[in-house]
């Protein structure tokens, strides 16, 4: 989790950040999430510009649920698109930023380009806060990547 001194003001950023970002705002709102009451949205930009999103999906027996991140991947998979480039992911906690789940985290790894990182936006749901935090796949599982797999 991370704390609000490391909060990086969007309107010092390009537009595309913003709109990743506002994506993954509105997809939130689709969550089904009747158990934990948790909503994440999450939207991927893959390496054409092409944006996707995704929200979780919970289940009662939990380990069939989808969470945000891999639900975006799967639509920009589907669509024929295999390199992801940038992830925004949109939750709520009162005083911390949400990141990937581990599993998720390693799926990033998995669709980034080999010889290059994945950027990583952490955003709260509230379309009037401009502030959000940025990280990167490389920081949030140091030590893996595909060729290491090999």
């Amino acid at each position: 989790m991370s704390n609000f001194s490391n909060n990086i003001n969007v309107d010092k950023h390009t537009k595309s950040i913003s709109e990743l970002i506002n994506r993954a705002r509105q997809v939130r709102k689709n969550a089904y999430c009747p158990y934990s009451k948790f909503a994440v949205g999450a939207a991927v930009r893959t390496a054409s510009g092409e944006i996707f999103i995704g929200c979780n999906i919970e289940n009662s027996c939990f380990s069939p649920s989808i969470c945000a991140e891999r639900a975006a991947i799967s639509q920009a998979v589907s669509a024929g698109h295999k390199e992801i480039v940038e992830c925004a992911v949109v939750a709520y906690l009162p005083n911390e930023y949400v990141y990937p789940c581990g599993v998720c985290r390693q799926t990033l790894a998995e669709f980034a380009n080999a010889s290059k990182d994945i950027k990583i936006y952490l955003a709260k749901p509230d379309e009037y806060d401009d502030k959000f935090f940025v990280s990167s796949i490389s920081e949030l599982l140091p030590g893996i990547g595909k060729l290491n797999l090999n």
